[in-house]
């Protein structure tokens, strides 16, 4: 990874420019209250991760480690490498990965949870009781700590 600092880099920090950044957190609100904060890391690949979070969570009633854990996915370019591989994390079942291969995506398959796809973290308030529930990304260095 090439530090903003280095002096040849085209995306180097200097007085007036805007570096490329895609730092994304999300809050989700429910009648005008917060109940979820998260925050994907993975280059070009945090959109991926954030819509795979939420809709686990709002569409599939997952809980905030069941989010973060579930496999991923993220397809083209990440982390300064130019793909148009769909990169599969090895929870997602083989046949689909066959099936995405047979219909001309190239798929690359990773051993469990691979930074290649980022690393999520988030937290969750249930109103009715006011508890938060946090989780951090097991296949990164963060964690979920509360007192």
């Amino acid at each position: 990874m090439v530090l903003p600092l280095d002096d040849n880099h085209p995306n180097r920090l200097d007085p007036g420019k805007r570096t490329f950044r895609t730092i994304i957190p999300v809050m989700m609100a429910k009648d005008g209250k917060p109940v979820m904060a998260c925050g994907p890391m993975g280059g070009a690949g945090q959109p991926q991760t954030q819509a795979a979070m939420v809709t686990g969570m709002a569409d599939f009633g997952y809980d905030v480690l069941q989010a973060i854990e579930a496999p991923r996915w993220l397809i083209g370019r990440t982390w300064e490498m130019d793909s148009r591989d769909l990169w599969l994390e090895s929870g997602i079942p083989d046949q689909v990965a066959r099936e995405l291969t047979l219909r001309g995506q190239p798929v690359q398959m990773l051993a469990g949870w691979s930074g290649i796809v980022g690393h999520a973290q988030a937290i969750r308030i249930i109103r009715e009781t006011g508890f938060m529930i946090g989780g951090a990304d097991p296949g990164g260095d963060g964690a979920a700590l509360g007192f």
